[in-house]
């Protein structure tokens, strides 16, 4: 057991490494490929580096290393050694294969196409790093460490300094590339949180019902989804009610709603957004006495 537990761990630790070194070879591509030559950067240690190559006539490739050790070694020490490793192996990565990108032709010079499919690309590539436990920013690092340290979140910080950065592409470059850099920006974060995040999109499902025995059941047995049933009370009655919740996909949504209301046609639903899910489902063949929901 434990040497099959060890071998399940190591075959973890590949895919972990091979979805960061595929991620950052990705992003890698997009920036080299389609930003960097029509002078559109992208936010954080990256735009740093990118500037000050540009600044200073450092290759890219030594800057990304070199701006993101000290962020790092924070990490180290705020997040744990699993993070910091993992993001250091995905930056070394991004270099070498920046190395490799900067001596190849763009795909294009319109700066149009390159902010929309070089964002596109780092994006994905940004989320399947993250997605395999990496980062390729150290300034989320950094707006993690400030967090509990200032009255702003980490949304806030990392804002202000991408804001920065990439309006210091106008001085740089011109206010064009700013502009554009912006945009590209905007579309990697949305790529990014689409493939970190999944891109089947969830829903969970709160259900008030006086019927709710029958109605878990129906789930269960019909849309083969477990179901939590949750105590709570009314707010101006203050009379004791039991409340369903549930995750399922939101092309079940219709199926549900027809369930609950072929039931109880009086019955409360709130459809909400959940970002990630796993297990939840039944199998066809569940029988409450034999194997029960895991919920």
């Amino acid at each position: 057991m434990v040497i099959f537990g060890r071998q399940i761990n190591m075959m973890r630790q590949i895919r972990r490494a091979a979805g960061l070194t595929i991620g950052a070879m990705i992003y890698s591509a997009g920036l080299n490929l389609f930003l960097v030559p029509n002078n559109i950067i992208d936010g954080g240690v990256t735009g740093m580096s990118l500037l000050l190559s540009e600044l200073a006539g450092i290759p890219f490739s030594v800057l990304i290393v070199l701006l993101n050790i000290p962020f790092f070694i924070l990490g180290y020490k705020q997040l744990g050694l699993r993070l910091a490793v993992s993001s250091m192996f995905a930056i070394i990565v991004l270099s070498f294969w920046s190395h490799i990108f900067e001596q190849m032709e763009p795909v294009t010079t319109d700066p149009f196409l390159s902010t929309i499919f070089g964002g596109i690309i780092i994006g994905l590539g940004i989320g399947l790093v993250i997605k395999n436990g990496g980062s390729l920013d150290g300034t989320e690092i950094v707006a993690i460490y400030l967090d509990s340290r200032s009255a702003f979140s980490v949304g806030e910080i990392i804002l202000f300094f991408n804001f920065f950065i990439l309006g210091s592409a106008g001085f740089v470059f011109t206010w064009n590339s700013a502009m554009y850099s912006l945009i590209a920006y905007f579309i990697c974060s949305r790529m990014m949180d689409a493939v970190s995040t999944g891109l089947d999109s969830s829903k969970g499902v709160f259900i008030i019902t006086t019927k709710y025995d029958e109605v878990a059941s129906a789930i269960v047995n019909d849309m083969h989804h477990s179901v939590t049933r949750l105590h709570g009370q009314g707010g101006f009655l203050k009379d004791d009610k039991d409340i369903l919740y549930v995750v399922i996909s939101r092309l079940e949504v219709t199926k549900m709603k027809g369930v609950v209301k072929g039931i109880d046609s009086a019955a409360f639903l709130s459809v909400f957004d959940v970002q990630e899910v796993q297990g939840g489902r039944v199998g066809k063949g569940w029988k409450r006495e034999e194997n029960r929901s895991p919920c």
